[in-house]
């Protein structure tokens, strides 16, 4: 524990290490990342082109995004496709999956890495609120894991990717839903992979934070000036995208349960188990700052 002290937050190589990853073990292999037009999906989407997958799957609700990310895919000398894909829809997400698996013969990875978010205090939240975020980052990793573990049980082989964040390891005030959705996809991901073990798939849980994506800019901020609010958040994060999709396939490549990073997210994980009587303090914190940004009525 007390390494991580000493440890620069954005520092990859320092906390993870300099363990070569293997240029064969993604070529010629069929990946689907859903979420792939943008931040951290887009960088999982370039760095699997960048180490000769078969084909990289683009999916997104944003098509145009998608085939953006899969041209320059394919003109830096990967293969790379995009597809329209809401995955709120089982229906859309089950025939993606099982026409991808159909014509290439085999699906070997899948990133169920889209997400959104939503600020604010449960107070001033509404249900509407709750359903779109559950809709979007749980039930639509649940139609992606269940879906591609069906064809890779009967295949033999596979690697399920769910991107939860540290938001599903600690609390995260001001984030109810989002942080709701992330602790399920934790709990699914762990129970999976227990029964998946002797089934010939893997599954694996990723658990980022202060990454610099544009979700801070995305979010719906609901009872909070919203200038204000992304403002407090921006200062934040540490880690490049690209960067973190380096240390995420390293964590697939050796089959690591759960993938937590950057470094910062590991003291925040430890601190948190080892000391909530401290750790909580310190929560209350930001929701004293981010309480003077709201709109009160």
């Amino acid at each position: 524990m007390s390494a991580l002290l000493f440890i620069w937050p954005g520092s990859e190589a320092s906390f993870y290490g300099q363990s070569k990853v293997r240029a064969n073990h993604f070529q010629g292999k069929v990946a689907i990342v859903t979420g792939g037009a943008s931040g951290i999906g887009r960088s999982v989407c370039k760095e699997l082109g960048r180490r000769g997958t078969g084909l990289v799957v683009v999916a997104d609700i944003n098509s145009e995004g998608a085939n953006e990310v899969a041209q320059a895919i394919t003109l830096a000398g990967g293969r790379a496709v995009g597809r329209h894909l809401d995955v709120t829809s089982s229906a859309e997400m089950q025939s993606l999956i099982r026409e991808v698996a159909s014509t290439n013969g085999h699906l070997d990875y899948m990133f169920n890495n889209a997400g959104i978010g939503v600020v604010g205090e449960v107070r001033d939240l509404e249900l509407k609120d709750w359903q779109h975020v559950l809709s979007v980052n749980l039930w639509g990793a649940i139609y992606g894991t269940v879906s591609a573990y069906q064809v890779m049980v009967q295949q033999g082989s596979g690697h399920i990717i769910n991107v939860s964040s540290i938001a599903g390891l600690v609390p995260t005030p001001l984030g109810a839903p989002y942080a709701t959705s992330k602790h399920a996809l934790i709990g699914l991901s762990t129970s999976l992979r227990a029964e998946a073990a002797g089934l010939g798939v893997k599954v694996s849980v990723v658990c980022p934070a202060f990454i610099r994506t544009g979700i801070y800019d995305r979010n719906r901020y609901v009872g909070l000036r919203r200038e204000g609010a992304v403002a407090r958040v921006a200062d934040l994060r540490v880690m490049e995208p690209d960067s973190c999709a380096r240390v995420i396939l390293r964590g697939v490549q050796q089959d690591r349960a759960i993938i937590v990073l950057p470094a910062v997210a590991h003291l925040l994980w430890w601190m948190y188990r080892l000391w909530p009587g401290i750790a909580e303090p310190l929560l209350r914190r930001p929701v004293r700052d981010m309480r003077k940004l709201r709109i009160k009525t």
